[in-house]
C-alpha cells in the first residue's frame, strides 16, 4: 500500500476484531502538538469506522473533544499503518462499566503505510498485561461488550 486509501483493508479489519494495541495520537489541548498513547480498547465497527474506549481520567479524552483530528498507528502483517481520522463522542459517559469511561468512534479518512521504505515487519509486537489475569479479562469483557452496545 504505498498510495492512502480511505478504508480498512481486510488484513486490518480482521485485526481490529481482536484485541490489539495501537497507539492513539491525539494533538495535546495543553501544549498544542502530538501526543502519543498505547491503548488496547480499540476495534473496527466497520471498514471505515474505528471505535475506541478511554478512561475519562486520560488526557486523549479532552484532546479528543477539542481537537478531533487522531492518528491511530497499528502494527499490522509486514506493516506500521497509519489510519488518519476524526473522533466524535459515541457514548459519554459509556454504559455497564465499573468506571467512567467516554467512547469515541473514528471516522477514517486515509489509511497509510507509515513503515520507511524497502523494510517490512517481520513479526507483530505483542503484551503481556501484568496485573490480575482475570481482573484483566473481566473487565476487557466489559468493555468491549459496553462499546459495542454504544
Amino acid at each position: 500500500m504505498s498510495e492512502a486509501v480511505t478504508q480498512l483493508t481486510e488484513s486490518l479489519l480482521q485485526q481490529f476484531k481482536h484485541e490489539t494495541f495501537v497507539l492513539l495520537n491525539t494533538v495535546d489541548l495543553e501544549f498544542g502538538g502530538p501526543t502519543s498513547t498505547a491503548i488496547s480498547w480499540i476495534y473496527a465497527e466497520n471498514a471505515s469506522t474505528l471505535r475506541v474506549a478511554l478512561d475519562h481520567r486520560s488526557r486523549l479524552v479532552k484532546n479528543m473533544m477539542h481537537n478531533p483530528l487522531i492518528t491511530v498507528t497499528v502494527f499490522g502483517e509486514e506493516m506500521v499503518y497509519a489510519i488518519n481520522g476524526r473522533a466524535s463522542v459515541r457514548q459519554d459517559p459509556l454504559q455497564d462499566v465499573p468506571f467512567n469511561m467516554c467512547c469515541f468512534d473514528i471516522s477514517i479518512e486515509a489509511v497509510r503505510n507509515a513503515l520507511f521504505y524497502g523494510a517490512q515487519l517481520s513479526s507483530v509486537p505483542q503484551y503481556v498485561k501484568i496485573y490480575d489475569q482475570r481482573a484483566a479479562e473481566k473487565l476487557d469483557e466489559q468493555v468491549f461488550a459496553a462499546m459495542k452496545k454504544a
